[in-house]
Protein backbone atom coordinates (compact mmCIF):
# COMPACT_ATOMS: atom_id res chain seq x y z
CA UNK A 1 0.00 0.00 0.00
CA UNK A 2 1.10 3.37 -0.78
CA UNK A 3 2.21 5.95 2.30
CA UNK A 4 0.54 8.84 1.30
CA UNK A 5 2.70 12.15 0.86
CA UNK A 6 1.09 13.61 4.15
CA UNK A 7 2.16 11.02 6.11
CA UNK A 8 5.93 10.20 4.99
CA UNK A 9 6.87 14.10 4.18
CA UNK A 10 10.31 14.30 2.58
CA UNK A 11 11.79 17.12 1.33
CA UNK A 12 12.63 18.58 -1.68
CA UNK A 13 16.12 17.16 -2.30
CA UNK A 14 14.21 13.71 -1.06
CA UNK A 15 15.52 13.42 2.53
CA UNK A 16 13.31 12.82 4.82
CA UNK A 17 10.98 15.41 6.42
CA UNK A 18 13.06 16.07 9.93
CA UNK A 19 16.18 14.28 10.01
CA UNK A 20 17.38 15.66 6.83
CA UNK A 21 18.88 12.10 5.91
CA UNK A 22 18.49 10.15 2.75
CA UNK A 23 18.61 6.12 3.11
CA UNK A 24 21.89 5.96 2.15
CA UNK A 25 23.41 8.35 4.62
CA UNK A 26 22.68 6.26 7.36
CA UNK A 27 24.58 3.38 9.06
CA UNK A 28 23.17 0.62 10.27
CA UNK A 29 24.92 0.84 13.38
CA UNK A 30 23.50 4.27 15.18
CA UNK A 31 24.64 6.21 18.56
CA UNK A 32 21.32 8.52 19.53
CA UNK A 33 22.48 11.35 22.22
CA UNK A 34 20.48 14.21 23.67
CA UNK A 35 22.85 17.16 22.92
CA UNK A 36 23.71 18.28 19.54
CA UNK A 37 26.92 19.00 20.74
CA UNK A 38 27.74 15.88 22.13
CA UNK A 39 27.65 14.29 18.35
CA UNK A 40 31.17 15.66 17.71
CA UNK A 41 32.33 14.49 20.78
CA UNK A 42 31.55 10.75 19.72
CA UNK A 43 32.52 11.92 15.85
CA UNK A 44 35.83 13.14 16.56
CA UNK A 45 37.16 9.55 17.21
CA UNK A 46 36.25 8.35 13.50
CA UNK A 47 39.12 8.08 11.01
CA UNK A 48 36.46 9.31 8.35
CA UNK A 49 33.33 11.60 8.23
CA UNK A 50 31.44 11.02 5.22
CA UNK A 51 27.92 12.90 6.32
CA UNK A 52 27.36 15.72 8.18
CA UNK A 53 23.52 16.88 8.23
CA UNK A 54 21.26 19.09 10.69
CA UNK A 55 18.03 20.10 10.82
CA UNK A 56 16.66 21.89 13.53
CA UNK A 57 18.09 19.76 16.88
CA UNK A 58 18.45 16.42 14.61
CA UNK A 59 22.60 16.45 14.07
CA UNK A 60 23.60 13.76 12.25
CA UNK A 61 27.60 12.21 11.47
CA UNK A 62 28.08 8.80 9.59
CA UNK A 63 31.41 7.82 9.85
CA UNK A 64 33.98 5.44 9.72
CA UNK A 65 35.43 3.81 13.99
CA UNK A 66 38.02 1.24 13.42
CA UNK A 67 36.82 0.55 10.31
CA UNK A 68 33.20 0.14 11.14
CA UNK A 69 30.60 2.36 9.82
CA UNK A 70 28.48 4.33 12.23
CA UNK A 71 26.15 6.97 12.32
CA UNK A 72 25.65 9.08 15.26
CA UNK A 73 22.50 11.60 15.66
CA UNK A 74 20.77 13.77 17.85
CA UNK A 75 17.86 13.06 19.27
CA UNK A 76 17.06 16.54 21.32
CA UNK A 77 14.93 16.09 24.39
CA UNK A 78 12.05 13.58 26.01
CA UNK A 79 9.69 10.91 24.43
CA UNK A 80 8.00 13.03 21.64
CA UNK A 81 11.56 13.44 19.54
CA UNK A 82 12.14 9.66 20.29
CA UNK A 83 8.65 9.30 17.97
CA UNK A 84 10.08 11.56 15.22
CA UNK A 85 13.24 10.27 15.33
CA UNK A 86 12.91 6.58 15.64
CA UNK A 87 10.21 6.34 13.14
CA UNK A 88 12.09 8.20 10.44
CA UNK A 89 15.05 5.80 11.11
CA UNK A 90 13.27 2.97 10.93
CA UNK A 91 11.74 4.59 7.32
CA UNK A 92 15.08 5.45 5.85
CA UNK A 93 15.88 1.83 6.30
CA UNK A 94 12.45 0.29 5.50
CA UNK A 95 10.64 2.51 3.20
CA UNK A 96 11.18 3.18 -0.27
CA UNK A 97 10.94 6.36 -1.18
CA UNK A 98 10.38 5.93 -4.66
CA UNK A 99 7.20 4.06 -4.95
CA UNK A 100 6.43 5.02 -1.00
CA UNK A 101 5.62 1.36 -0.08
CA UNK A 102 7.29 -0.58 2.36
CA UNK A 103 10.19 -2.97 1.31
CA UNK A 104 9.80 -6.81 1.19
CA UNK A 105 12.51 -7.66 3.01
CA UNK A 106 12.46 -5.27 6.73
CA UNK A 107 15.71 -4.57 7.56
CA UNK A 108 16.87 -3.81 11.72
CA UNK A 109 18.99 -1.50 13.17
CA UNK A 110 21.30 -1.41 16.00
CA UNK A 111 20.76 1.60 18.57
CA UNK A 112 22.94 2.37 21.33
CA UNK A 113 21.61 5.41 23.20
CA UNK A 114 24.56 7.08 24.91
CA UNK A 115 22.81 9.33 27.49
CA UNK A 116 23.23 11.36 31.15
CA UNK A 117 21.11 10.35 33.81
CA UNK A 118 20.42 10.92 37.80
CA UNK A 119 20.81 7.93 40.05
CA UNK A 120 18.15 7.21 42.32
CA UNK A 121 19.99 5.28 45.00
CA UNK A 122 22.29 6.78 47.11
CA UNK A 123 25.28 4.04 46.87
CA UNK A 124 25.38 4.28 43.32
CA UNK A 125 28.47 7.07 42.11
CA UNK A 126 28.60 9.37 39.87
CA UNK A 127 30.69 9.17 36.90
CA UNK A 128 29.40 5.66 37.00
CA UNK A 129 27.73 3.75 33.97
CA UNK A 130 24.51 1.86 33.97
CA UNK A 131 23.02 -0.01 30.90
CA UNK A 132 19.31 -0.15 31.38
CA UNK A 133 17.96 -3.76 31.29
CA UNK A 134 14.46 -2.27 31.74
CA UNK A 135 12.67 1.11 30.91
CA UNK A 136 9.85 2.11 33.08
CA UNK A 137 7.62 4.65 30.71
CA UNK A 138 5.72 7.45 32.90
CA UNK A 139 5.10 9.12 29.22
CA UNK A 140 2.08 8.03 27.01
CA UNK A 141 3.94 7.57 23.33
CA UNK A 142 3.65 4.33 23.29
CA UNK A 143 -0.12 4.14 24.52
CA UNK A 144 -0.82 5.47 20.78
CA UNK A 145 0.41 2.53 18.78
CA UNK A 146 -0.83 -0.96 18.96
CA UNK A 147 0.89 -3.55 21.27
CA UNK A 148 1.39 -6.70 21.05
CA UNK A 149 0.81 -8.25 24.89
CA UNK A 150 4.35 -9.84 24.90
CA UNK A 151 6.87 -6.34 24.82
CA UNK A 152 5.09 -4.88 27.83
CA UNK A 153 5.65 -6.42 31.63
CA UNK A 154 2.29 -5.98 33.02
CA UNK A 155 2.94 -7.26 36.48
CA UNK A 156 5.97 -4.79 37.10
CA UNK A 157 3.77 -2.33 35.52
CA UNK A 158 1.01 -3.18 38.23
CA UNK A 159 3.09 -3.74 41.11
CA UNK A 160 5.12 -0.52 40.49
CA UNK A 161 1.32 1.62 40.48
CA UNK A 162 0.39 -0.14 43.58
CA UNK A 163 4.08 0.71 45.28
CA UNK A 164 3.89 4.40 44.62
CA UNK A 165 0.16 5.30 44.96
CA UNK A 166 0.75 6.09 41.51
CA UNK A 167 -2.15 9.18 40.43
CA UNK A 168 -4.59 7.91 38.04
CA UNK A 169 -4.69 11.26 36.35
CA UNK A 170 -1.03 10.20 34.95
CA UNK A 171 -0.46 8.08 31.98
CA UNK A 172 -0.20 4.38 33.29
CA UNK A 173 3.45 3.18 33.32
CA UNK A 174 4.41 0.57 31.17
CA UNK A 175 7.61 -1.71 31.19
CA UNK A 176 9.74 -2.56 28.10
CA UNK A 177 13.05 -4.23 28.42
CA UNK A 178 16.30 -3.85 26.29
CA UNK A 179 17.64 -5.89 23.54
CA UNK A 180 19.07 -9.02 25.30
CA UNK A 181 21.84 -9.43 22.64
CA UNK A 182 23.09 -5.72 23.29
CA UNK A 183 22.77 -5.85 26.67
CA UNK A 184 25.19 -9.05 27.57
CA UNK A 185 27.57 -7.34 24.65
CA UNK A 186 27.27 -4.32 26.78
CA UNK A 187 27.41 -5.40 30.48
CA UNK A 188 31.08 -5.75 32.02
CA UNK A 189 33.75 -4.13 34.38
CA UNK A 190 32.52 -0.49 34.55
CA UNK A 191 29.32 -1.13 32.90
CA UNK A 192 26.22 -2.61 35.63
CA UNK A 193 22.73 -3.17 34.66
CA UNK A 194 19.93 -1.11 36.06
CA UNK A 195 16.54 -0.05 36.30
CA UNK A 196 15.63 2.92 34.54
CA UNK A 197 12.82 5.33 34.65
CA UNK A 198 11.56 7.50 31.86
CA UNK A 199 10.34 11.05 32.94
CA UNK A 200 8.18 13.52 30.93
CA UNK A 201 9.98 16.59 32.32
CA UNK A 202 12.77 17.13 34.38
CA UNK A 203 11.62 19.47 36.89
CA UNK A 204 8.75 18.34 38.55
CA UNK A 205 8.11 15.02 36.98
CA UNK A 206 11.54 14.16 38.50
CA UNK A 207 10.62 15.27 41.78
CA UNK A 208 12.49 18.91 41.19
CA UNK A 209 10.99 22.03 43.46
CA UNK A 210 11.78 25.56 42.28
CA UNK A 211 8.59 27.70 43.15
CA UNK A 212 6.22 25.10 41.58
CA UNK A 213 4.61 22.10 44.55
CA UNK A 214 4.28 18.76 43.82
CA UNK A 215 1.64 16.48 43.32
CA UNK A 216 3.31 14.02 45.27
CA UNK A 217 6.35 15.04 47.10
CA UNK A 218 7.24 11.33 47.90
CA UNK A 219 7.30 10.10 44.93
CA UNK A 220 11.29 10.09 44.13
CA UNK A 221 11.14 8.30 47.97
CA UNK A 222 8.83 5.84 46.69
CA UNK A 223 10.65 5.06 43.53
CA UNK A 224 14.18 4.36 45.11
CA UNK A 225 12.26 2.02 47.90
CA UNK A 226 10.40 -0.19 44.87
CA UNK A 227 11.67 -3.50 44.55
CA UNK A 228 10.24 -5.99 42.19
CA UNK A 229 11.70 -9.71 42.09
CA UNK A 230 14.39 -7.90 44.19
CA UNK A 231 15.65 -5.74 41.94
CA UNK A 232 15.42 -2.09 42.55
CA UNK A 233 15.39 1.02 39.92
CA UNK A 234 18.37 2.39 39.47
CA UNK A 235 18.27 5.90 37.64
CA UNK A 236 16.19 8.03 35.98
CA UNK A 237 16.11 9.65 32.44
CA UNK A 238 13.27 11.01 30.01
CA UNK A 239 13.66 8.65 26.36
CA UNK A 240 15.08 5.18 27.50
CA UNK A 241 12.06 3.44 28.09
CA UNK A 242 10.60 5.07 24.87
CA UNK A 243 13.59 4.01 22.75
CA UNK A 244 12.84 0.60 23.97
CA UNK A 245 9.28 0.40 23.31
CA UNK A 246 9.61 2.09 19.76
CA UNK A 247 12.44 -0.33 18.55
CA UNK A 248 10.47 -3.39 19.87
CA UNK A 249 7.61 -2.46 17.87
CA UNK A 250 9.80 -1.43 14.41
CA UNK A 251 11.96 -4.60 14.92
CA UNK A 252 15.63 -2.64 15.68
CA UNK A 253 17.45 -3.68 18.65
CA UNK A 254 18.29 -0.95 21.15
CA UNK A 255 20.20 -0.30 24.29
CA UNK A 256 20.60 2.66 26.77
CA UNK A 257 23.60 3.64 28.37
CA UNK A 258 23.90 6.32 31.31
CA UNK A 259 26.36 8.49 33.01
CA UNK A 260 25.49 9.21 35.97
CA UNK A 261 26.24 12.67 36.27
CA UNK A 262 23.46 13.08 39.68
CA UNK A 263 22.89 11.19 42.53
CA UNK A 264 19.11 12.51 43.57
CA UNK A 265 19.49 10.39 46.93
CA UNK A 266 22.81 12.10 48.53
CA UNK A 267 22.67 15.25 46.24
CA UNK A 268 26.36 14.98 44.62
CA UNK A 269 26.82 15.63 41.06
CA UNK A 270 29.57 15.26 39.13
CA UNK A 271 32.74 17.15 39.31
CA UNK A 272 33.67 16.65 35.36
CA UNK A 273 30.77 16.04 33.47
CA UNK A 274 32.20 16.00 29.77
CA UNK A 275 35.50 13.30 30.91
CA UNK A 276 32.39 11.36 32.56
CA UNK A 277 30.77 11.56 29.07
CA UNK A 278 33.64 11.33 26.96
CA UNK A 279 34.55 8.11 28.80
CA UNK A 280 31.30 6.23 28.05
CA UNK A 281 31.80 6.97 24.48
CA UNK A 282 34.69 5.45 24.09
CA UNK A 283 33.90 2.77 25.68
CA UNK A 284 30.79 2.75 23.63
CA UNK A 285 32.53 3.06 20.68
CA UNK A 286 34.78 0.21 21.45
CA UNK A 287 31.96 -2.10 22.07
CA UNK A 288 30.55 -1.56 18.76
CA UNK A 289 33.46 -2.57 17.05
CA UNK A 290 34.07 -5.93 18.93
Amino acid sequence: MKILESELILNPDGSIYHLNLKPEDLASTIITVGDQERVEQVSCYFEKIEVKKQHREFKTHTGFYKGKRITVISTGIGPDNIDIVFNELDALVNVDFESRTLKENLGALEIVRVGTSGAMQADIPVDSIIASEVGIGFDNLLHFYEVPDQLFDEEFSEAFQKHTGWNANNSKPYVVAANQELLTKFTSEGIKKGITTTNVGFYGPQGRVLRLPLQDPEMNRKISSFLYNGRRITNLEMETAAIYGMSGLLGHKALSLNVILANRANGSFSKDPKMAIDNLIKKTLDKLVQ
